[in-house]
């Protein structure tokens, strides 16, 4: 069952108003200020789209993070690196709990001033998720 907006806090409406969050029910909302309609859009469709763009970042870059992720840890035998990487390749059931118990607080006050954003539309629509210190190289030819 789902129980938090994930990204509370980080997200902003596209003229980068930030945006509150709220309850519809069970089911936690995003509240966009439409001209002065709240709308409520479901958390839950605006946190697939962001974990959706985070899987696709590390879509066949695996094996390079866990590496480094091990390498960080001061761990990098090949049992640590081959445990990193099988949680890599099973991000869903990750999002799933993340869902459940949301980032906390302390994460996304460190997000926020890092400067990480997540832009969405009146709709509900990811526009954009601005992350200070990653480079964009889908353009390159």
């Amino acid at each position: 069952m789902r129980k938090k907006a994930v990204f509370e806090g980080l997200v902003y409406d596209e003229f980068g108003n930030p945006v509150e969050t709220g309850w519809i029910g069970s089911e936690p909302c995003y509240i966009v200020d439409d001209d002065g309609f709240r709308r409520h859009i479901s958390a839950e469709e605006v946190d697939r789209q962001v974990w959706a763009h985070f899987q696709e970042q590390v879509e066949g870059h695996e094996d390079l993070l866990s590496a480094k992720a091990a390498e960080m840890l001061g761990q990098d035998d090949i049992f640590t690196v081959a445990a990193i990487q099988s949680q890599f390749k099973n991000l869903d059931a990750h999002y799933e709990k993340l869902a459940e118990i949301g980032l906390p607080e302390e994460s996304r006050m460190y997000l926020g001033m890092m400067g990480f954003r997540i832009i969405i539309s009146i709709h509900g629509e990811v526009l954009e998720v601005i992350q200070p210190g990653i480079v964009d190289n889908s353009n390159d030819d």
